[in-house]
This record gives C-alpha cells, structure tokens and sequence, in this order.
C-alpha cells in the first residue's frame, strides 16, 4: 500500500545505484544522501564549520565566473550558481550540509553536498524544481572544470587561513596581556625552581617574561606556517595534471579566487606534489601541538605558583570564577588554566590525526587530507576559546603575593647561591656540610665575618 503521506514529504530521485526518498525540502539531493546513509560515524557535520562551508562556496563561484569566462558554462547558469554561492556566503542554507566530515572518498561528499545545494538553490532562482537538476546540474555545471581533489583541498587551505585570523587575534591579547603582567611582576622579588626544589633568587616578572617569550616564538611560528598553505591546487583537477579543465580555465581560475576572497593566494609550483602531499598542513598542525605543549606547561606553573593557600606555593593569586568544590566550603580550584590545558590536550590529539592522515597517504593522491583539515580547524577553534577564557578570566587577573614572594626570596638557597658567587663553590658547599642553616645565614647577613679561614 502506498503511503501518501510520505510522498508528500519527500521526492524521488534515482542514479545508477537506483532511486532513493529524499527529503522535499531538502536543498541537498540523492549524492548527498546516500553519503549520510553510508559514511556517517561521527557526528560531525559539514553544517557545523560554516567557515569551511563559505570557503566552498568561494571556490565555486570563482570557478563559475572562470568556466563563463571560459566558455564552459553560459551566463545564465553562471548567474543562478553565483547567486547561489552568495547565499552561501551570507550564512544561508548552511542547514542542508548534513554530510559527515570524516567520510571516506577522498572528500567526495562534501563537493557533491556543496554541488547539489548551489544547484537545487540556483535552479529555484531560475523559477525551477528542486531535485530535478535542470538547469542547473551538480555535476555538468556546479561542479564543471573541478574534482573533488582540487576544490577540497583548496577550500581547506582558504578555510584554515580564515579561521587562523580569529586566532591570530587572541594569540596577540594574550601575549601583550603577558607581557604587561611581566612588567607588573619585574619589582617581586622571589624564588626560582630547578628539580622541584628551591633555587637562586628572581623577580616573578622574570617568569612571567619567559611565558609571553615562548608564546610570541610559538605564534610566530604558527604564523609562517599558515603563510605556506597559500599556495593551492584549484585547477589541476584530480592528481595535478589539469585533465578537465580547459587551459584559460585554469589561467584565470586562482586569479578569480583571490579577488572573490581578498585572499593572496597562488597555484602550486607542483601540483602532483599538493595532491599527494599534505605536510603544509602536517607543518601547521605541528605548530598547533608546540604552542599547546608550551600552554599546558605555563597552565601547569600556575597551579603550582598558586598552589595552597596555605600548604602550597601561594606566591601567586588567581581570579576566583566559581566555587571549587562541592564538598569543601570556600575551596576554590584553578579551573580557568585546567580548562586550558584539557583543551591543549584535545590539540595534541588532533595533531595525531594529520600526521596520520600525513603517513598515509598513497600514491597519486592522498585521500584523508579533508580529516586533516578539519582537526587543524578543530585545534584551532579549541584554542581561539579556551584562549579567550584564559586571558580574560584568569591571566590578565593574576595577583602576586608579594610577603609569600619576599619570605621566600630570602630563603636558605638563593642565600647559598649569593655566597657560591662570592666566595666560590667549594667553599660554600663545605660550609653547607659543616655548619647549620642559621650558622650559614649568619655569615651571609654579616658580610662574612663569621668565615672560619681554617
């Protein structure tokens, strides 16, 4: 028996694999449809990176604006797909990108998501039905001049450029609210560590100077990185050769792309090399590991610096943003800088994927580069909040606890470390064996006039 019902909620559509319900309202078609059905593991959909949605949209229109400029597409279906690809651009439709990121395929169901929702939003604009691919259709038209090899690996690059940006933002307040922290701290005296245990005598702005140090030198690094992915492989279609793509095409193609996008971008000098090889983005997510690698361990120092209040450390104060405990009363727990540091650990493990995904890789193409991808676009997005989180609720609030920091500036070590600089090594280190701490402190406090020269 026929359920009517249903047949007014979803629409046929058929391939060489056979026919298939789709939902009516659905932008997207039967390509991306049974992507769902039989690469979805993880929960992650194309609809919830709205950057890497636009950046495929971008890619596509520049390829539409070639392929008229070309002669492989007339002005009409050239307009309806810009239209399409702008609405994209304005956050629309983002909705109907359902398809599971981390798909086998080499990528292939997210072009054809892409394809299928600018070609059923173009053919409505041209007073057409959705599903029915015509005139406008995924493939011949959306997708012509193209592989999925060279759009995904381009919007990648153009979508991790962009997301670095928002980034890029908050690396630059936390450094300069380190920086200022340090400068803060320079006039603290303290005690510095070796080993867990006690060493010579610092000011606490000194630490904190090292920490702004290794996160400028981390950015910097990060920075460069993200310079070298400018280089892209839209045009050479599947394994770099350019096969389907016409030559004016794929002359004009970037040009196009740089001026949609603002973007300075350019073509591989290889591009056998950009569709075998991802190591510019194993290159970006090592960074993304050294920088979170560096966080975890300033994250760690502040636990230990503000450690106690009374059985720690305690030389430095961290802002209290909620209570600590449910069991102690006034407990409060450095939860800003652990939740830093969880985040960096989520990095560390996104960085295991691209190298992975860097290993992998065979021959002429290397399939996995969009699970690649999108794990630099996770680590990044980690980091551009828990960043934010800890500069503005825990770092640019730090207090130093300045008697904690004098009584132990002026504790038994640092005052050995003065004496070895004065009298030499072997001579303090036989006093250390031979006489008691306050004998030692005596001698220090009075200049050396306690020195037995025997």
């Amino acid at each position: 028996m026929i359920n009517r019902e249903k047949l007014l909620e979803t629409r046929q559509e058929s391939d060489a694999f056979g026919v298939l319900e789709v939902p009516n309202d659905a932008l997207y078609g039967i390509q991306t449809s049974r992507s769902i059905q039989n690469l979805s593991f993880s929960g992650r959909m194309l609809k919830q990176y709205p950057g890497y949605i636009k950046s495929l949209a971008t890619v596509k229109k520049a390829a539409a604006l070639a392929n008229c400029e070309a002669g492989v597409i007339d002005h009409s279906i050239a307009d309806a797909i810009i239209h399409a690809c702008d609405e994209l651009l304005m956050g629309k439709d983002h909705e109907h990108f359902l398809i599971d990121v981390l798909h086998g395929g080499g990528g292939i169901a997210t072009n054809m998501n892409v394809n299928e929702v600018i070609a059923n939003r173009a053919n409505e604009w041209l007073k057409s039905v959705v599903g029915s691919n015509y005139p406008v259709h995924p493939t011949d038209h959306v997708n012509a001049s193209q592989s999925t090899s060279d759009v995904c690996h381009t919007a990648m690059r153009l979508a991790i450029i962009q997301y670095y940006s928002m980034l890029e933002i908050v690396l630059i307040e936390l450094e300069n609210t380190m920086s200022a922290k340090a400068q803060q701290f320079m006039d603290v005296p303290t005690i510095s560590r070796t080993c867990m245990q006690d060493g010579m005598r610092i000011q606490l702005g000194e630490t904190f100077g090292g920490y702004a140090a290794v996160v400028k030198r981390r950015h910097e690094s990060l920075r460069q990185a993200i310079l070298d992915i400018s280089s892209i492989n839209l045009g050479g279609t599947v394994i770099g050769s350019g096969v389907g793509a016409p030559l004016h095409y794929r002359q004009i193609v970037v040009e196009k792309l740089c001026e949609i996008s603002g973007v300075a971008l350019h073509k591989r000098e290889n591009l056998f090399d950009a569709a075998q090889n991802l190591d510019d983005l194993g290159n970006i997510s090592k960074q993304l590991s050294l920088l979170a690698s560096s966080l975890i361990k300033i994250a760690k120092d502040l636990r230990l610096l503000a450690s106690g209040p009374e059985a720690g450390l305690s030389e430095i104060y961290l802002p209290e943003v909620q209570a600590g405990s449910s069991f102690f009363p006034g407990k409060i727990n450095p939860v800003i800088p652990e939740t830093l540091i969880q985040s960096c650990f989520q990095v560390l493990g996104c960085d295991r994927v691209v190298q992975a995904a860097l290993e992998h890789g065979e021959l002429d193409l290397n399939i996995y580069e969009g699970a690649a991808g999108i794990n630099i676009l996770d680590a990044m997005m980690m980091l551009e909040k828990s960043l934010s989180l800890f500069t503005a609720k825990c770092f640019s609030g730090i207090e130093a606890n300045v008697e904690r920091c004098e009584v132990l500036a002026n504790g038994f070590i640092p005052i050995v470390v003065e004496l070895k600089e004065k009298y030499g090594y072997s001579s303090v280190s036989k006093w250390v064996k031979e006489k008691s701490k306050e004998e030692i402190k005596a001698i220090y406090k009075n200049g050396g006039a306690y020195i037995d020269e025997s």
